[in-house]
């Protein structure tokens, strides 16, 4: 994996197209807080993110599977293009004051534009582990996962920065202006790109290119502990919602926009340097307990790491968390490359996102108005205040902080249930006895086998009617 092959050039493009994303989504946020000062407004854009994540993702999971990789990810920064054009048009000519108001159609609209724009990258989140199935070999797979994580790292390092100091210096403008700038850029430099993944088994002469939802729920059936997988994840998501929601707010009541940026961008090194890791030491033989161990040290963090308002406290939270994120998706997907089959893979990595996605938008929508209402009353001038506030402090933040460790602390109670499961060890039974493969676009490669056969019995069973397209 030393040279620079179509893999490597296929990261470098998602990278650039991932900072353009990242950037607009945390340019939005930053924007929103800082126009409307509304937690509630925050907490609504997490939401509307997760709702559309949740809601798209199976679709496009089987556009992934019906198209080869390459084709699904030109259409992806298209289709981001178009949607930031838009974007920047509407804030063109939407009255200024329109914009501001949080009862108004106008800034929700707006919101909703720019959304949409970022949410079409989420179709090379999808193909991009399918084409680590299909161009590298099994024994390599948990370190090439390592490598898609550290991009992820380099995303947001570039991102967290860059975002601070565009909105500080032209808000939404200049931001979607240098989004259509290098989305075009991205799209021309992949069109230069030649990946030989495999013709998928849906264009053959009369094959079906359908979403297929029942096959795609009998491969994840068929493997024992595998819905526990996506269930503990989505479960871990409902919690992760509570940050989505309230990080940037709670951060920027501590610092300015520029420095906030500033230390996500700094926190982010050590997303890099996770991915390094990985990408030198793999996973270890049983990836499942590297995500319950890693998701532990997590949640035990998130408990305690605004148990005072302080920057320090904020940034080492922000290091670990990103330090480890690496770990759990990069496990998270190896299980999944090793025991569904390449051809249903990407229906399956959207129907697991879009489950474990579900969970964070109830999350999302209720967190920021409970907090507004409840938490941050109750640190301010309530009982919490007069309870704890001698040592834990009172204020707004405070009541966000109390968020935090309550969410930490119901996290670490359910990954300790996790580890104790049936299906946690009957998963990790299949893990280790599933058969190695062959990249399927290796000379003798392919996926076959009862899970392939499984696939194909599935679709069988679950055709739908005639000319029903993905």
């Amino acid at each position: 994996m030393s040279r620079l092959d179509p893999f490597h050039l296929i990261l470098a493009n998602n990278l650039v197209q991932n900072v353009i994303n990242f950037t607009v989504w945390f340019a939005l946020v930053f924007w929103a807080f800082l126009e409307t000062r509304s937690v509630t407004v925050t907490g609504m854009i997490g939401g509307i993110y997760l709702v559309f994540t949740a809601g798209f993702a199976i679709w496009f999971g089987s556009l992934v599977d019906h198209n080869r990789k390459k084709r699904i990810m030109l259409a992806s920064s298209a289709g981001s293009f178009v949607l930031y054009a838009a974007s920047l048009a509407a804030y063109f000519f939407a009255p200024k004051e329109a914009l501001v108001r949080v009862d108004g159609a106008t800034l929700w609209g707006f919101i909703l534009l720019v959304m949409l724009a970022v949410i079409c990258g989420n179709i090379r989140m999808i193909a991009l582990p399918t084409l680590v199935t299909a161009l590298i070999e099994e024994d390599k797979r948990d370190k090439a996962n390592g490598l898609v994580g550290m991009v992820t790292g380099v995303g947001f390092l570039l991102t967290s920065g860059i975002s601070g100091f565009l909105v500080a210096w032209d808000g939404m403008r200049g931001t979607l202006v240098l989004a259509i700038g290098f989305t075009a850029l991205v799209f021309l430099h992949l069109r230069t790109v030649r990946v030989s993944d495999p013709e998928p088994i849906s264009s053959a002469p009369g094959a079906r290119k359908e979403v297929d939802l029942r096959g795609t729920i009998l491969v994840v059936a068929a493997v024992p502990g595998l819905f526990a997988l996506i269930f503990f994840t989505t479960f871990n998501n409902f919690l992760g919602g509570v940050f989505m929601a309230l990080m940037d707010a709670y951060g920027l009541s501590l610092m300015e926009v520029q420095e906030w940026g500033l230390l996500w961008a700094l926190a982010s090194c050590s997303f890099i340097v996770s991915g390094l890791i990985i990408a030198r030491t793999g996973l270890g033989k049983n990836p499942l307990r590297t995500l319950l161990l890693v998701n532990l040290i997590v949640w035990t963090v998130a408990s305690v790491f605004t148990i005072q308002s302080s920057i320090l406290l904020l940034a080492v939270g922000c290091v670990i968390w990103l330090f480890l994120g690496p770990y759990a998706e990069a496990a998270e997907h190896t299980t999944l490359q090793k025991v569904v089959p390449y051809e249903r893979q990407g229906r399956v990595f959207g129907f697991a996102q879009s489950i474990e996605q579900s969970a964070a938008p109830l999350t999302a929508f209720l967190i920021g108005p409970l907090t507004q209402f409840l938490a941050i009353p109750f640190m301010t001038t309530g009982a919490g205040a007069e309870a704890i506030g001698d040592w834990y402090g009172t204020g707004p933040e405070r009541g966000m902080a109390l968020v935090f460790s309550v969410t930490g602390a119901l996290g670490a109670v359910m990954t300790l249930i996790a580890f104790s499961s049936r299906q946690y060890r009957q998963l990790s039974t299949t893990y280790a006895s599933a058969p190695e493969e062959r990249s399927p676009s290796s000379p003798n490669g392919g996926i076959k086998g009862s899970f392939a056969a499984l696939a194909e019995d599935g679709a069988e069973h679950s055709q739908g009617p005639p000319g029903r397209e993905s």
